[in-house]
């Protein structure tokens, strides 16, 4: 992952910890409306990609462990992880886009409210995504994907050859003066491997986005409210379908180009949504308050987009940042490109080394921004903020200064899902405080079972345990109990 050159060393840091009375009076742990769903706290646990889904996107026991294990901590609502609306492969990723997966989501509903006693509320986060290639060969490239064309051959003054002579000489070439034959996506297909965009009106099947997207996202939420999940996400954050969508990047000539055009298609597919599963089932989004890369969406923009969600009915507001494919690494050979490896990834999920201004709370003040353009219009829709907050003071602060309503804890709840029940009980010195290596993302980046440097070697031999699948770490954080 990038970072920034100052590579400043910030320690995360417990602050000072509430009694019970305390928190139990403060308003971290006071309760909130979100529509029609009423929340038992400010506490949120954001959608995080465990990797334990089957490989056909089916409800796994790893999965119903993985959740019950943050339900045990009580926190007043959960985002069920990234799950896809198409019925299409896509690895082992949950997917919502037929009705034979209701059955498995039936039983993670049911998990989640077992274990947290009732108290804790479970929404779910759908996407869409588009196609992303593993970067190629060199060869492979010029011999088998590379499309011939006559520009290619103009370029190489062999008007005449056969796209295998054309081919046979591109494999000649060094980089340079390759460069200067291909295309900037033919370069980028080269270095980085294949990726559509949403600017691809060459292709039928993304110019037939904005028609296919909200139907396939109704359908996925009337499924979510037949399984009994309390609530949706829609996913317009990340390098992902609905974001791109609302990135100055996107120049199409019907959703693209000024902002008003660029929201309408995420504004149609809510409507649809909502027109779908009705009034009083929660409905929000989640998306960026900057992307963070050359020419991307900056809190201006999303000030904007945000009053226009809150002006068409959503429920919630959860605000990331960054995460972006233009700016990421290049991946090896073999590899997929992975949209948390750039600049905009760390601002996505800042690490403990950093600039001056650290990567805890790095997103707040742009939050703040954004909920206060919101509110001087007139609405008072709830705004989740996340990133890098891990301590109470933290979180009451950003709650008393106004900067969000919600506070999210994604890398802290993985590194102690008992956050929630052991700061509201009073023992908040028992928490395990995340130290921010981002050792969790590296897992992430490789498809792997996701867990955290904290715990994962703890205790391997207790009874019942259950491990990876490379058998060197456990699933899943030790059990809490009260003293």
């Amino acid at each position: 992952m990038w970072r920034p050159p100052e590579k400043i060393r910030h320690r995360a840091q417990p602050g000072r910890w509430p009694s019970a009375e305390e928190a139990m009076q403060s308003r971290l742990f006071s309760p909130i409306s979100i529509g029609a769903l009423r929340l038992a706290s400010r506490t949120w646990v954001p959608a995080m990609v465990p990797w334990r889904a089957s490989d056909h996107g089916y409800v796994t026991d790893d999965v119903l462990d993985w959740y019950q294990r943050f339900a045990l901590g009580q926190p007043a609502a959960i985002v069920i992880e990234a799950t896809g609306i198409r019925d299409v492969p896509s690895g082992p990723l949950l997917r919502i886009g037929d009705d034979r997966f209701l059955p498995g989501l039936r039983r993670l509903v049911e998990t989640v409210r077992g274990a947290s006693a009732g108290q804790t509320r479970l929404l779910i986060q759908i996407i869409d995504f588009l196609a992303v290639r593993r970067r190629p060969e060199r060869s492979r490239f010029i011999e088998r994907y590379l499309q011939i064309t006559d520009d290619h051959r103009r370029a190489l003054a062999m008007p005449d050859a056969s796209a295998q002579l054309v081919r046979a000489r591109l494999a000649d070439l060094d980089e340079a003066a390759l460069a200067d034959v291909l295309t900037a996506r033919e370069l980028e297909a080269l270095r980085m491997g294949y990726r559509e965009h949403v600017t691809d009106m060459h292709l039928e099947h993304i110019r037939e986005l904005p028609h296919v997207l909200p139907d396939l996202f109704a359908s996925a939420a009337r499924r979510a409210r037949l399984a009994g999940v309390d609530g949706v996400e829609l996913h317009y954050a990340h390098a992902y379908t609905m974001a791109s969508f609302l990135s100055p990047l996107n120049q199409r000539d019907d959703y693209g180009g000024s902002r008003e055009r660029r929201v309408a298609l995420p504004l149609e597919v809510f409507a649809r949504v909502r027109a779908e599963v009705g009034a009083d089932y929660p409905v929000g989004c989640r998306f960026l308050t900057e992307e963070c890369i050359e020419g991307g969406s900056t809190t201006g923009d999303s000030s904007y987009f945000a009053v226009q969600f809150a002006r068409a009915g959503m429920d919630f507001l959860s605000l990331s940042r960054g995460g972006k494919f233009e700016d990421a690494k290049q991946p090896k050979v073999g590899e997929a490109v992975y949209p948390y490896t750039g600049r905009s990834g760390y601002e996505c999920m800042p690490s403990y080394y950093s600039d001056p201004k650290g990567p805890f709370g790095r997103n707040l003040a742009s939050v703040a921004s954004i909920r206060a353009a919101v509110h001087a219009e007139g609405f008072t829709t709830p705004v989740v903020a996340s990133g890098g907050i891990h301590n109470f003071e933290q979180a009451e602060a950003a709650l008393e200064h106004g900067y969000a309503d919600v506070i999210g804890f994604a890398r802290q709840a993985l590194a102690d899902p008992d956050w929630f029940r052991k700061v509201r009980a009073g023992y908040g010195e028992q928490v395990r405080l995340c130290i921010y290596t981002n050792y969790c993302e590296a897992l992430d980046q490789r498809h792997r079972q996701v867990t955290c440097e904290l715990w994962d070697r703890l205790a391997l031999n207790e009874p019942g345990v259950k491990l990876t699948s490379d058998r060197k770490r456990r699933l899943l954080a030790p059990l809490w109990a009260p003293p």
